[in-house]
């Protein structure tokens, strides 16, 4: 009897731990006053907790800011210890590879573009993502032990596995992408859709920051939709949910052919970039191209806006750089085949937007399965 009640008090004191290590990745730097009111524990109980954290690594105290100075023994501040470890979000697709490189708080440190060549093979492009990681890793001084999660989206449906199960990527139907990569990236790997990615990237940090119930749509060559409702994501049972283009009487495999321009390309710019450019800048040619494959996508985003009836449409992908006049646009195709339009919103996070979700997707993922208070924060390997 007396080893299970020695047992439930570790559990209890592990719990604690956890929430008080919470608190201080949420907001940092927090005084032991404010983590008791955070928390609900008591403060000689969060004193405890706070001890054992310092002394393990994980947490670390602070100086209080000169103007904050009062008569008497300033009160400890504590912070989460964000630069102890780090997350890489990726976004691999036919064209381009994204990596983005946060510490624990999210916060960005590092990021690299690349484009791809399309016709490589599958086998050909998870070699080069492996050879991506590890260069990009080396240029920032880091070991990939130094790496506690890895966020990585793709194209087409992912299911619950994280198994690719589409067809986008040639040769990747099937492919358990984090298990290829495991051997080189002893951390958690975590697969998942990048349109889904990039409506958690809006919601953490881009035009859905207020709001839980929106549709993300990548806009582009190929069109796809990410879903939020109630404030998280919504795969579906099978990882299918959004995937607008499947379905032929929406007429969107067409995209690429509306999205057809002959206008002026600076040189190492892709169609798309041309286009959204010559736009920005008033060329009627490019509106009216951009205005015909709107048109052309319309019924396919008004069948989802009729489904779903979200708060909040974001407009992602390789068109959003057109900025401003999209949404308008849209709107006007929108009107006449929906009962209501939602609000709509042009991302503004760039071609990191995926990539951004996928650093999300990790640190969500380190949040609910760290071992938080259980021993020593391990160190962080450097070149």
């Amino acid at each position: 009897m007396a080893g299970a009640r020695g047992h439930d008090l570790a559990a209890l004191r592990g719990l604690n731990t956890g929430v008080v290590l919470r608190a201080l990745r949420r907001e940092s730097p927090q005084t032991v006053s404010q983590l008791t009111g955070a928390t609900g524990l008591s403060r000689p109980t969060v004193e405890a907790l706070v001890d054992e954290l310092v002394s393990q690594g994980w947490i670390a105290e602070t100086d209080a800011p000169p103007a904050g100075r009062t008569p008497g023994r300033p009160a400890r501040r504590l912070r989460f210890r964000s630069e102890a470890g780090h997350v890489v979000g990726v976004d691999i697709g036919l064209r381009k590879i994204v990596l983005v490189l946060a510490r624990l708080d999210g916060e960005v440190v590092a990021c690299e573009r690349e484009d791809l060549a399309e016709e490589l093979s599958g086998t050909e492009r998870i070699e080069l993502l492996r050879g991506r990681l590890r260069r990009f890793l080396v240029e920032q001084g880091l070991r990939a032990e130094a790496v506690w999660a890895i966020g990585i989206g793709v194209p087409g449906m992912v299911d619950d596995t994280g198994r690719i199960r589409s067809v986008i990527v040639p040769e990747w139907t099937d492919l358990d992408l984090a298990r290829r990569l495991a051997d080189d990236f002893p951390c958690r790997i975590l697969v998942e859709n990048d349109v889904n990615l990039a409506v958690l990237a809006e919601h953490w940090q881009g035009a859905a920051t207020l709001a839980d119930d929106v549709a993300c749509v990548l806009v582009g060559r190929r069109i796809s939709c990410g879903l939020m409702i109630n404030g998280k994501l919504h795969r579906g049972r099978r990882g299918g949910a959004g995937e607008l283009g499947i379905l032929p009487q929406l007429g969107l495999d067409a995209a690429e052919k509306w999205l057809a321009w002959d206008g002026e390309r600076l040189p190492g710019e892709s169609e798309t970039d041309a286009l959204a450019r010559a736009v920005r800048t008033g060329d009627g040619g490019a509106r009216a191209v951009l205005d015909g494959y709107l048109a052309g996508v319309a019924p396919g985003i008004a069948a989802l806006v009729l489904a779903l009836d979200p708060e909040l449409l974001v407009l992602s992908g390789a068109l959003a750089p057109v900025g401003e006049p999209l949404g308008p646009l849209l709107t006007e195709h929108l009107r006449p085949l929906t009962l209501h339009v939602p609000r709509i919103a042009v991302s503004a996070l760039g071609r990191e937007g995926v990539a951004l979700g996928a650093v999300r997707r990790a640190l969500d993922a380190l949040d609910s399965h760290l071992p938080y208070g259980t021993g020593p924060l391990r160190p962080t390997p450097a070149l």
